[in-house]
């Protein structure tokens, strides 16, 4: 498929996967002739309830079946991240060789591995394998009704639907309920039947999606009531720019027919001269924002959760090809201030969102290493995300920055600049920069609330988001409601003669992800289960970084909207 070819080129830019390995399956072209070996993968165990915190499948007393081992390695960065440790099952399966109810290890099982696996079923422990890369899912055992008896799910029937040469569809059923007693051996068997099957190749993930969640009538009326706000905010900064800005040119023209003394006698009003620019964290929303549209778009023309980890790959390749967008937006700005030290500031720029990001999973990596989780990232993995780093996203930076620089680092302002900032005078307290910049964010907020909860539903539970044009959607309407408050906000704050614009502008946009990380506070206490100090730091650290990035990036845009108006109004106002 597509997205296969954009996975291999993914993964051959970021030097992660060398030559393929030969394996007995043909899996990754997903054809096999009969009586062919198909690899039943153990992937992960862990409690249900807290998704991200797995551990290696045979880190529970499991036994294996006798079939001779085949290694597997990470195909992609993203495995390498997410966690996913495949290990071979030991199960003989043929492609429609069926498999009659078959014995295929015992597990001796002593005090320690009973107690292992009553802890296990006591935490709700489920697994997840996979067969042609198509997951499936089993529950370890269960408890009866007082909780004093644990019984161990022994028998994993299979049921593998095909249609022609290519495996379309895997049901798992656990049989073979068997009460734990110590000093005693336990018998695990599965079987294999195969049943022909309509379903196409190209649809065989359908079944792992829940149309019915996505697309519920309150998905759609959010995005209706996104659109009113839309409407509403545009017609807004429209009669700002229409009317009100008009009265208050029409006001400058007359103080220009005053005399010196006039002028000085007179009282000013209206908006001051803006204020020598500041250096903003836009650069680096900018390029956020470029990932953001150009990863949705990928989803949107490739099915990415098809394949494991296939979306953070994707993301880290269009982040690290994206930086002479960082570069170029912060070499630009930099030399229209007249900075001097500009290859710090390209270091900054470079390394601030790898650094916080990095810094935030190797903190939670000590704690997934004291856990002995899957989710411990390997060192040869940190060797390659700092090689990202220094050898793709410097240099691509470097050259964003030379660009940035050359081609559009002139001052440009629309009017003299005065050299010393005049003093502000009093205002109402709504009026200040610090309530402006609190409000900013809640009508932002807003228009993203709902698609939030199916987003932090995607990824902390078992949803698979797949409506990505919805997330596009929103995507544009963050960007229309995020400019048009910032307007809004800046147009009051300049008619009441702060020039301290630049700062509130991309402050007031940014405050959306305070309020989206209060409410991943709620999400976490009323919407999940979650629990343990592994999967809390993990939730609230990336919250973290999620939040973060999110508030950059609507920062820049807001700033950027901001920006162009202020430029339109002060070309037209003729005063120095």
């Amino acid at each position: 498929m597509g997205s296969s070819r954009w996975k291999v080129a993914a993964a051959a830019f970021l030097a992660i996967v060398g030559a393929l390995l030969p394996v007995d399956a043909d899996e990754h072209e997903h054809t096999y002739i009969e009586k062919e070996e198909v690899v039943l993968w153990m992937n992960t165990v862990g409690p249900y309830h807290n998704r991200q915190e797995t551990y290696k499948y045979f880190s529970l007393p499991f036994c294996a079946g006798s079939k001779k081992t085949i290694s597997h390695y990470h195909e992609t960065l993203g495995e390498a991240l997410q966690g996913v440790e495949l290990e071979f099952s030991g199960l003989d399966i043929r492609f429609k060789d069926e498999v009659m109810q078959t014995t295929y290890c015992e597990i001796d099982l002593d005090k320690a591995k009973r107690d292992a696996f009553v802890y296990a079923i006591k935490n709700h422990y489920w697994y997840q394998m996979y067969i042609d890369d198509l997951p499936i899912w089993g529950i370890v055992g269960e408890a009866d009704e007082n909780g004093e008896d644990h019984y161990l799910w022994t028998y994993k029937k299979l049921e593998i639907g095909f249609n022609g040469n290519r495996i379309v569809d895997v049901n798992l059923t656990s049989e073979g309920k068997v009460r734990l007693v110590p000093n005693t051996r336990i018998a695990m068997s599965y079987s294999v039947k195969w049943k022909k099957s309509d379903v196409k190749f190209e649809d065989r993930f359908d079944k792992y999606l829940d149309p019915s969640f996505f697309q519920h009538r309150i998905h759609w009326f959010s995005i209706f009531n996104s659109f009113m706000m839309v409407i509403f905010l545009v017609g807004l900064v429209s009669m700002i720019l229409m009317r009100t800005l008009r009265k208050d040119y029409a006001r400058y023209s007359k103080e220009e027919e005053m005399d010196d003394m006039d002028r000085d006698l007179g009282d000013e009003y209206g908006w001051k001269q803006p204020s020598h620019d500041v250096l903003l964290a836009h650069r680096l929303g900018c390029q956020i924002f470029s990932v953001s549209f150009i990863v949705i778009i990928v989803a949107m023309v490739e099915d990415l959760y098809t394949e494991r980890g296939s979306m953070l790959s994707t993301a880290i390749f269009v982040y690290a090809a994206t930086s002479p967008v960082n570069g170029y937006f912060g070499g630009s700005l930099y030399a229209k201030q007249g900075g001097r030290r500009w290859i710090k500031q390209m270091f900054i720029g470079a390394f601030l969102i790898p650094a916080m990001v990095c810094g935030t999973a190797f903190f939670i990596n000590f704690i997934a290493i004291y856990y002995h989780a899957s989710r411990a990232i390997p060192f040869g993995t940190m060797v390659a995300v700092c090689s990202i780093c220094f050898f793709v996203i410097l240099p691509l930076n470097l050259v964003g920055t030379i660009l940035g620089r050359n081609l559009s680092g002139q001052p440009n302002f629309p009017c003299r600049v005065n050299a010393v900032p005049r003093p502000i005078p009093e205002k109402k307290w709504f009026m200040e920069p610090a309530v402006i910049v609190c409000l900013g964010g809640i009508l932002p907020f807003g228009s993203i609330f709902i698609e939030m909860y199916f987003i932090f539903t995607s990824f902390w539970a078992y949803k698979i988001y797949y409506v990505y044009g919805f997330m596009m959607l929103v995507l544009v309407i963050l960007c229309i409601v995020t400019v048009c408050v910032t307007i809004v906000c800046t147009y009051f704050l300049l008619n009441a003669e702060d020039y301290r614009w630049q700062w509130t502008s991309f402050l007031s946009a940014a405050s959306t992800a305070v309020y989206v990380y209060m409410y991943s506070f709620y999400y976490y206490f009323f919407k999940t289960k979650m629990y343990g100090l592994f999967q809390t730091s993990f939730y609230f650290g990336y919250m973290a970084v999620f939040s973060t990035s999110l508030g950059i990036m609507c920062g820049a845009v807001g700033y950027m909207g901001t920006s162009a108006f202020v430029r339109k109004i002060y070309t037209n106002v003729k005063i120095d």
